[in-house]
């Protein structure tokens, strides 16, 4: 991913260019006897007019805890089960009649009329890299249930597939990312860039926004540097690299190099020649209340990150919630790096650290977009790559001393909120146990076609790699009982 200063596909090696030249005239051929944009994810007429939800959200943010998120402690409580599956939480009363939420989210109990939860979220992927990169791709890894490393024939991340499919032009980025990457457990996992795209896709990264009044520091605004200056600075930028590209041909240096660069200058003269682009990376100008409802922590503040980027006009932001999905074993004292995989010491770590910052951030980003009259326009989503599993157990592999949960894929929640969901909705269900779906089922590819829909983008659609192989979009279905 960019960052300001803070079995795949058949590799190149295995065809010959030949080949590769054929590939791409049968696929550009394919598309065009359908008469589509092989770019374009953009509606054909007729294809998603009867779409609950289609096109209602400007923007997108995607709240991802990564680590595995108990259902049983968070969105799906169990009181009346065994205590070896209910755990020590007791559930309590939501402001829809019914509902009930675990004890330790009083905030979001209190704000349960606002947003919906999906109880039967399911898929077979058990581990965090691979289920990290269904989560951020909505696309199965090559290899399921396992760590892999990030690689250039990975698909790419939901920004990536928005910028190659549509280019809104309200933000010199479709796409950014808060308070990551997010790390599995202390190197990058995969699904979080541009992929098979390649780099000029990546989104732009940010990482703790927490640690400084301007998350970009280089931004700041610069009196003895007008606009004038920084176009004439660009111009002299532009004649030195014209020179240098004649020296770089005789060492070969692809074309593509160079374009990736000019990408990455140029949105950064996008950014600052436009104050009302520079300002949205300005946390200091919230006020002391707005930033201490949210929380003065690395998840806080990146949601209210989230909140000004979707002022600013960008598409989708994607939260990190935890930058790492298990940092407690190295810093059980640092609150701002434990994550939810929590396979032992559960209750301990969920009470004490996790919940009461989640319940804080998450009901602030949710409270703040309704009172500023964003959220009919912004679609919510807060997920992790899976849950947790029934059964209270102590694993001896994994630090702590108290019982926790293992992975758990085959059923787990999320939320949504805004642009069109109806709130106080309790989609899916899951069995007595929180272990299996028990009805309407949900894959995570059917979140990313809600996604892409909420966005205008028609997720039955495809895009093109730069061979002119086609990619789908989305594999699964808009949830259309959520609206």
């Amino acid at each position: 991913m960019l960052r300001f200063f803070s079995g795949g596909p058949p590799t190149a090696d295995s065809l010959s260019r030949r080949e590769w030249l054929r590939i791409g005239g049968l696929a550009g051929l394919h598309w065009g006897l359908l008469g589509k944009n092989p770019r374009s994810g953009l509606a054909m007429p007729g294809t998603t007019s009867a779409v609950p939800g289609f096109g209602r959200a400007r923007s997108v943010i995607l709240v991802y805890t990564s680590g595995g998120q108990s259902q049983l402690e968070t969105w799906d409580p169990k009181p009346d089960a065994p205590l070896e599956i209910r755990g020590e939480f007791n559930a309590i009363r939501t402001s829809v009649p019914g509902t009930y939420l675990s004890e330790h989210l009083p905030l979001l109990a209190g704000m349960a009329d606002r947003y919906a939860i999906i109880r039967s979220v399911s898929h077979d992927d058990l581990d965090h890299g691979s289920a990290g990169y269904l989560a951020l791709t909505g696309q199965f890894h090559p290899t399921k249930s396992s760590n892999p490393p990030v690689r250039p024939n990975d698909m790419p991340t939901y920004g990536a597939v928005l910028k190659r499919v549509r280019t809104h032009g309200r933000f010199p980025f479709e796409a950014v990312h808060v308070n990551g990457p997010a790390l599995v457990p202390e190197t990058v996992g995969p699904g979080q860039d541009g992929g098979f795209l390649g780099s000029a896709y990546d989104p732009l990264l940010l990482g703790d926004v927490s640690s400084s009044p301007i998350a970009v520091p280089c931004l700041d605004s610069q009196s003895e540097l007008p606009s004038v200056r920084i176009a004439s600075r660009e111009n002299l930028k532009s004649e030195l690299e014209a020179a240098c590209r004649e020296l770089e041909r005789g060492r070969n240096l692809p074309d593509a190099h160079f374009r990736d660069l000019d990408q990455a200058y140029q949105h950064a003269y996008n950014l600052l020649s436009s104050v009302r682009h520079r300002q949205a990376f300005d946390l200091s100008a919230e006020t002391v209340a707005v930033r201490d409802r949210y929380g003065r922590h690395r998840p806080g503040q990146a949601c209210l990150m989230a909140r000004r980027l979707v002022e600013a006009g960008v598409p989708l932001i994607t939260v990190i919630w935890n930058h790492s999905n298990r940092g407690q074993d190295k810093s059980p004292e640092a609150t701002d790096e434990y994550g939810w995989d929590t396979h032992n010491d559960i209750f301990d770590a969920l009470k004490t650290r996790l919940l009461p910052r989640f319940d804080q951030g998450f009901s602030a980003l949710l409270e703040d977009l309704e009172q500023r009259g964003l959220l009919d326009q912004t679609l919510v989503v807060c997920m992790g790559e899976f849950g947790r599993a029934p059964q209270v157990a102590l694993e001896k592999r994994f630090a702590g001393s108290s019982p926790g949960r293992k992975h758990w894929a085959n059923v787990y929640s999320i939320v949504m909120a805004g642009a069109g969901i109806r709130p106080g909705t309790v989609y899916g269900a899951s069995d007595r146990i929180a272990g299996y779906p028990q009805a309407q089922r949900v894959e995570p590819g059917d979140i990313a076609a809600t996604l892409f829909s909420a966005l205008g983008i028609n997720p039955a659609g495809h895009y093109q790699d730069a061979f002119a192989r086609p990619y789908p979009i989305a594999t699964g279905k808009v949830i259309e009982g959520l609206y």
